[in-house]
Parts: C-alpha cells; sequence; structure tokens
C-alpha cells in the first residue's frame, strides 16, 4: 500500500533581478526549475532514496513532502491527502502530525537556548500532548543517557546531536520522515551507528522513510527502492539489487563508475566530460545529453519518458 503518490511534481523559482533593474537592464525573468516532472510512490513501511549531484533537486522534493515548499504543478498525495490543496484544515493537520524530518545538519537544526528535553517534546507540546518522562525515554531508545535531557546541544558531539534529532522526529509517532543528508556531515564510523539505529527503529516502529542522499554506498544497504535525479528529473529508479548490478542510464552508469570501493585501488575511472547544464537554461531533449556518450539527435530534441524497462523505470531514448 502506497503511504506517499508523488505526481508530475515540479517547483520552479523566480531568481530574477528586481523589476526596475530588469527594465534598466532589457533583461527577461530568469526562472530555475528545481524540479520538473518528477513521479514515484513510496510503499508504506519502506524506505525510498533519492540521490544525485547537489542541485538535482532532491532536498527540494523533500520540502514539498513535509510542506515547507509548495508545488509549482503536480501532486503530493499524503495518505490520500494532497496537502498544497486540500482545503479541510482537519485532514491536513492529520497528515502533518505523522510527518517529522530529520536535517543534514544537526546543530543548525537544534534551538542552542534549549535544553534537550524540551527539544525534543516540543512536538508533542505544540499538539497539547502529554510530556511527562517522553524525552528521557526516547534519549534512551536512540543510545543516549536519560541524563542528558537536562543538558544544552553544544554539550554533544555530531553524532549525538544527529541521535537527540532523530528523538525528537520519533517524540510525535509519525508515519512518514524524511531524512535529508543525515550522515553527510558526520564521520564513518559514525555514519554507521546513526544508519543502524535508523534500521532498528524502521523496524521497531513501524517508520516509512524518504532518505535523501549522494552516497551511493549508503542507500545501497538502507533503501528498498531508489530514484536517481539528474537536474530535477528522475532518470532512473529501481531495486538496489538491479540499479547496483545493472545500471541502465548513462548517468547512473557514471554515478556507480566514480564512487570509490575498496578493491578499487590503481583503477582508473574516465572523468565525466561536459559541464552540468545551467538549471535556469536546460538544454532540450534530455538534460543529459550534453554530457551523455550514447547522446543521438533524438537525445538533443525530444526529453524522454520513464517507461518501465526489466524491473526499472528508465527515461532514455538509448536504453535498448
Amino acid at each position: 500500500m502506497s503511504l506517499v503518490s508523488v505526481r508530475n511534481l515540479t517547483r520552479i523559482f523566480d531568481v530574477s533581478k528586481p523589476w526596475l533593474n530588469r527594465v534598466i537592464e532589457r533583461r527577461p525573468r530568469a526562472l530555475l526549475t528545481a524540479v520538473s516532472d518528477v513521479s514515484f510512490e513510496i510503499e508504506e513501511r519502506t524506505v525510498y532514496a533519492l540521490v544525485g549531484e547537489s542541485g538535482s533537486g532532491k532536498s527540494t522534493i523533500g520540502k514539498m513532502l513535509v510542506g515547507l515548499l509548495a508545488p509549482s504543478d503536480g501532486v503530493v498525495d499524503i495518505r490520500g491527502v494532497d496537502l498544497s490543496r486540500e482545503t479541510d484544515a482537519e485532514k491536513v493537520d492529520a497528515v502533518r502530525a505523522d510527518i517529522q524530518m530529520i536535517f543534514q545538519d544537526p546543530f543548525a537544526s537544534l534551538n542552542p537556548r534549549w535544553r534537550v528535553r524540551d527539544i525534543i517534546v516540543e512536538p508533542v507540546a505544540a499538539r497539547g500532548g502529554e510530556t511527562a518522562g517522553l524525552a528521557e525515554r526516547l534519549l534512551e531508545q536512540v543510545g543516549l543517557s536519560a541524563r542528558d535531557a537536562g543538558k544544552f546541544p553544544h554539550e554533544f558531539s555530531g553524532g549525538q546531536r544527529q541521535r537527540i534529532c532523530i528523538a525528537r522526529a520519533l517524540a510525535s509517532e509519525p508515519k512518514l520522515i524524511v531524512c535529508d543528508e543525515p550522515t553527510s556531515a558526520l564521520d564513518v564510523s559514525v555514519q554507521a551507528q546513526v544508519l543502524n539505529l535508523m534500521s532498528d527503529l524502521k523496524d521497531e516502529f513501524g517508520l516509512t522513510y524518504l532518505f535523501i542522499s549522494h552516497d551511493l554506498t549508503v542507500v545501497q544497504h538502507m533503501a528498498d527502492r531508489i530514484g536517481v535525479l539528474y537536474l530535477g528529473r528522475l532518470v532512473e529508479e529501481a531495486a538496489p539489487s538491479e540499479l547496483f548490478e545493472n545500471p541502465k542510464h548513462p548517468y547512473t552508469q557514471m554515478l556507480l563508475a566514480a564512487a570509490p570501493k575498496l578493491d578499487g585501488f590503481g583503477r582508473e575511472v574516465a572523468p565525466p566530460t561536459g559541464e552540468i547544464p545551467d538549471p535556469i537554461n536546460p538544454p532540450p531533449g534530455c538534460a543529459y545529453n550534453p554530457r551523455c556518450p550514447l547522446a543521438q539527435a533524438v537525445c538533443r530534441e525530444e526529453r524522454p519518458v520513464l517507461r518501465n524497462v526489466g524491473g526499472a523505470r528508465v527515461a532514455c531514448h538509448m536504453v535498448d
């Protein structure tokens, strides 16, 4: 059963100069398409991972799922409710109560003037729920001590702060947690601890994750389904086994070839050719065509659609 259904999701930002500057300089409006016609579904109690280079639109999609950004077009359907268009405030409030987010920088997302106890119980206290003993119980569940509830965020290490963020996300008993690169700022050993904790909590509480990352080795072990983004477009979607053993899109193949490997000392990998296109003025057709070694005339003229190819969904004219 799908908990989240994203259909034709698009987000456009107006990055134009002020009106008077545009008139004087005779410049048109500048529109940046951060997300372009993205569609996917997240099954209940699974992990869906979004991967791609910086600027590919991963975090923008995550913010639209939790309601921090409104889509320019398309639908984000969570438990049958479209948060951007639903007019029934009670339905929207009920769905938002089941969504939490874990941010990339744990220290920036924690109020430095609040004690950890107040930070963790805030989602529950804001709705008038019972908070007695909640922070202490959650701290122990994420591997910290109940005594830490009286401390301030600056008294913890980076990995401990991320555990506090996880405890805060669990406080309101959510169904969906959007994880925006939750381990990218941590040491490798601490990353493993946090990822194992998140995996255990998923099984214990029946959680559903949207996991945003640029680290393919992380999503390989965490995800049930992986979507690859390039310049705001979903170019491939598959199960981890299929994606890593038989990548079909040239961009996915390039990402996997560039990823570090333990047994890859001394190997030579050809660097990617071409430059990442300007998102304000993307190339016609397939966005990857300026860098693609397989690009043909049709790739420069017609945008490929996602289609089913051997257990995966791929947007490429040359996949056959």
